[in-house]
């Protein structure tokens, strides 16, 4: 994985593949960005002028290569488009030094070492630059052998090094920056391996044993209840999307803990390890990308850990609802009634409407313990991706408060969400005649009937809040900023923030 570092050395004498700068698009035209200053006088003060002459206009995503200037150790210059420059003197914005240094990596795929010259005014900034350097350079390529469809020399892996230039590494706040950088990027780009593993590797038994090890490296206490312990506890919304598959379902818990906590929080995450729709069976087209129907519990385990890494003085839980949903003899039926594990009896009525029946059971026992406040990820519905788009994610919450403290923190961090009702006119289309409720409800705002539908299954007084992440989770598309294609790491970093929050006192 890329290694960061920080430097205080000049651009001109350090040994690189390439120094990175920033470009900002002006009203006249290119402009060089604060950071590019020893490049930009090397070029005799003419380096926005023959930007411009190459083409560039400093648009974001923009990437423009040319020689160093003589005298340069790094043989090539990458100017990377920041946008529009800044009307205020607050100056870029992290997510917009988030991007750009997401860019210049992955057009930098192959190097051995660059110098990021960007705009760095603090220690938060050289942060911004290191974390989406490290995650614009991640790469999945696990199951591609070298030696077919191309060589092993003509393969590039990822950016070895980025040297974040401006940064003082003998800062404690910078040196703290660039290890919250380091851990977040690590755990993310985990999150985005798990999402993107192919399903006859990934399944609820190697999900929990990778969940497990990771509990050993980083001092998290792992409980992993499997088939026998499931039936045993009554976790029948766990069973019953589970019972097609020849791969038994897992229950696994997560626990870090800090004896300076005074609070604590519960991530649950829906683990869907492969959905086929089960007896109500996805069409072609549909199945192919099912392999990232975990993505939300993926996203409940980085944070965990990160918190662990990070050493977060809050107690952070992490509930892993893993299933495979899957047709077959054994299945669960479209009419089946499964006892959940809080006792309330649900009609399946689409047995591809499976995610909340796992939550269910896995927020009903996070409740018990009774925590400060839950919060539940999962790629849960297509109606969340019609009313969005891909790369937003939908928060609906039990209190107005927590839901507009998870909106601010998604935008703290770059991940884009938008906060969503929970009508409660559509709760009455969950009626059942046969059972307590119906997994399924009306048709138009199935997103949000799917959000009323797990707050059933939250104990009494428990702040709550559900993030459907179906868009951003994985992007089929071409990769954009820091942003690959495949698994994305969606919600992670907003479970982060939101565990920081909390523990320095500043969320509820």
């Amino acid at each position: 994985m890329t290694a960061l570092t920080l430097s205080t050395a000049a651009a001109s004498g350090l040994r690189a593949d390439a120094i990175v700068v920033g470009v900002a698009k002006g009203p006249k035209g290119p402009v060089v960005a604060p950071g590019a200053e020893a490049v930009d006088n090397a070029y005799d003060g003419g380096l926005a002028g023959i930007l411009e002459t190459l083409g560039a206009s400093g648009s974001e995503g923009e990437v423009t290569k040319l020689p160093a200037p003589s005298g340069f150790k790094a043989p090539v210059v990458v100017a990377v488009g920041l946008g529009a420059v800044p009307e205020d003197e607050a100056g870029y914005d992290a997510e917009v030094l988030r991007r750009a240094a997401g860019v210049a990596a992955r057009a930098l795929s192959g190097a051995k070492k660059a110098a990021f010259a960007l705009p760095v005014a603090d220690a938060a900034d050289a942060g911004a630059v290191a974390e989406g350097a490290r995650l614009g350079a991640y790469g999945f390529d696990a199951y591609k052998e070298a030696g077919r469809s191309e060589s092993a020399k003509d393969r590039k892996g990822p950016l070895g090094e980025v040297a974040v230039l401006g940064g003082k590494p003998r800062d404690a706040a910078y040196k703290a920056a660039l290890a919250r950088a380091t851990a977040l990027t690590e755990e993310l780009n985990r999150a985005r391996d798990l999402v993107n593993t192919p399903p006859n590797d990934l399944n609820p038994e190697s999900f929990a044993a990778v969940a497990t090890a990771a509990g050993k490296e980083h001092g998290i206490k792992v409980q992993v209840l499997d088939e026998k312990a499931l039936v045993k506890g009554g976790y029948g919304g766990i069973l019953g999307v589970g019972a097609g598959s020849a791969a038994g379902p897992r229950l696994v818990k997560l626990s870090y803990t800090s004896s300076k906590a005074k609070k604590h929080l519960a991530f649950v995450g829906k683990g869907i390890t492969y959905d086929s729709g089960g007896i109500s069976l996805k069409p072609a087209g549909h199945n192919e990308t099912m392999k990232c129907d975990m993505a939300g519990a993926a996203a409940v385990f980085a944070a965990v850990v990160t918190a662990a890494r990070l050493g977060l003085d809050v107690n952070v839980t992490g509930w892993l609802a893993l299933a495979e949903n899957m047709p077959s003899g054994s299945a669960t039926r479209p009419g089946d009634v499964l006892r959940m594990y809080s006792g309330k009896t649900v009609e399946v009525l689409n047995t591809d409407a499976e995610g909340r029946l796992v939550l269910a059971d896995a927020l009903w026992k996070a409740s018990e313990e009774k925590p400060d406040a839950i919060v539940d990820v999962a790629t849960l519905t297509g109606a969340m991706v019609l009313a969005l788009g891909n790369r937003t994610f939908g928060v609906m919450a039990n209190d107005d408060a927590f839901r507009a403290a998870i909106v601010e923190a998604a935008e703290e961090v770059g991940e884009e969400s938008w906060p969503m009702p929970l009508p409660e006119h559509l709760r009455k289309g969950m009626d059942s005649p046969t059972a307590d409720i119906a997994n399924m409800g009306e048709r138009m705002g199935g997103g949000l009937v799917a959000g009323l539908f797990l707050r059933e299954f939250v104990g009494e007084g428990i702040t709550w809040a559900h993030l459907d992440i179906a868009g951003p989770a994985f992007n089929e598309a071409g990769p954009f900023g820091y942003t690959p294609k495949g698994g994305t790491g969606s919600a992670v970093r907003t479970l982060v923030r939101l565990a920081e929050l909390t523990a320095a006192g500043d969320l509820g």
